[in-house]
């Protein structure tokens, strides 16, 4: 756990509640696919907009299809009395470890984030791994931050996001943060345009939203980077550069995926939260072009 692919599937869902069924096909597929980890309730499962009866549900549901499968379970909230009851939920529910992003609506500062990791883990039976990425958090971690978080006993990796382009300025960012943290703190990428120069540029693992639809092309370009074989894993993520480009033009992953996966026929539509949709229209239609010329699934 916490290295080579771990996927975060979509969690898929209307205003009427929960697709359950379809929750649990997504989580046995890439069960069967061979991911290395599953997180559930990560940002592509929409956590941030769930009860936590609901959360609770889709841990046990992660945990049950997994099969011998580890599966890590997103416990973000606002409050930290939140942030516990989900811990206590996700580990009842029998999850391999956790996934704790500082959600906030006031900005936090660096000893309010420390703080709450501080109280998380004194909580923690499992395994947990810091969740970097301040394009939903809007909270900007320093290498000093997560030098300190990863001290804590029950941490054990930190996601990070989108590397820079160009793998030797990617090797400097992530050296710069290896020299802080204890070396069985592992390093995983994020943001998947970028994710196998992040792999090239040292990374442990590949923290993936759209392997958690298309496990296939994912890990092969995991096995590849885990080889050593860079030059392979860059030209397996360079096809995908029509995919890639949508995620920049439609401002990220989850309305991508999401629109996927109805397209796909993995999922009813709609699969998303109100206020929240799919891509409708000729935006749809391009999606839909792209994924017929990849053939991802």
């Amino acid at each position: 756990m916490f290295t080579g692919l771990s996927a975060f599937p979509l969690t898929p869902m209307s205003e009427q509640g929960l697709q359950e069924e379809a929750f649990t096909r997504l989580i046995e597929r890439l069960a069967v696919a061979g991911v290395d980890d599953i997180g559930a309730l990560g940002s592509t499962g929409s956590y941030a907009y769930l009860t936590r009866a609901e959360r609770a549900r889709i841990a046990q549901l992660a945990v049950a299809s997994a099969g011998d499968t580890p599966v890590m379970i997103g416990i973000g909230a606002l409050r930290t009395r939140d942030v516990l009851a989900l811990a206590e939920d996700a580990q009842n529910a029998g999850a391999s470890g956790v996934l704790l992003a500082p959600a906030s609506y006031q900005k936090l500062t660096e000893d309010e984030v420390f703080g709450l990791y501080e109280t998380v883990c004194r909580a923690l039976s499992v395994p947990l791994c810091v969740y970097d990425n301040p394009g939903t958090t809007h909270f900007v971690f320093s290498d000093e931050l997560h030098g300190r978080i990863a001290q804590l006993p029950q941490v054990r990796s930190i996601k990070i996001p989108g590397v820079p382009a160009e793998v030797e300025k990617a090797k400097a960012r992530v050296e710069r943060l290896r020299q802080l943290i204890p070396s069985d703190v592992t390093i995983g990428v994020s943001g998947d345009p970028l994710a196998a120069t992040g792999l090239a540029a040292g990374c442990d693992g590949w923290y993936s939203a759209i392997g958690g639809l298309y496990p296939r092309i994912m890990l092969a370009i995991t096995r590849a980077a885990q080889a050593g074989d860079s030059d392979q894993a860059l030209a397996l993520s360079a096809r995908l550069n029509p995919l890639w480009a949508l995620f920049q033009t439609y401002g990220g992953s989850l309305r991508i995926i999401a629109t996927a996966a109805e397209l796909q026929g993995f999922v009813s539509r709609p699969s998303l939260p109100l206020p929240l949709k799919t891509l409708e229209g000729a935006d749809r239609q391009r999606l839909a072009d792209v994924l017929e010329r990849l053939d991802l699934a």
